[in-house]
């Protein structure tokens, strides 16, 4: 069964720092782009960060630029997610998804709360890890 899990999550202080992992069992993550997502209750999921398969080209939401990093460790097949100066738009349960073939692409749509990240298709997604920032 083609599953990614996450994981890294926890509580953390504001302006604090935590970093996330996606992996997977049943496929190569490096043959695909990658992104993730977050959603907290009450609100829908926003797609926040994304890196390209072909060229690991990275994507990021206006309201992350600057704080998140994403990257691969193709020796891990594994994507990460860096995340720093975490503030309290940032608690949610995040999720890390995948492409549905190796063509997908990340890519972006606008809001009135600014640039958001998505994939151009979806294939496999993880159960997600919870994020908190409080003091």
């Amino acid at each position: 069964q083609v599953q990614l899990v996450e994981s890294g999550g926890g509580l953390v202080q504001p302006g604090g720092s935590l970093r996330l992992t996606c992996a997977t069992s049943g496929f190569a993550l490096n043959a695909y782009t990658v992104a993730w997502f977050r959603q907290a209750p009450g609100r829908e999921r926003e797609g926040v960060s994304c890196i390209s398969n072909k060229d690991d080209s990275t994507y990021y939401a206006d309201s992350v630029k600057g704080r998140f990093a994403i990257s691969r460790d193709k020796a891990k097949d594994t994507v990460y997610l860096q995340m720093s100066d975490l503030n309290a738009e940032d608690p949610a349960e995040y999720f890390c998804a995948s492409g549905l073939t190796p063509e997908a692409q990340c890519d972006t749509y606008e809001t009135r709360s600014g640039r958001w990240i998505t994939l151009t298709d979806f294939g496999s997604w993880g159960q997600g890890t919870q994020v908190t920032v409080s003091s």
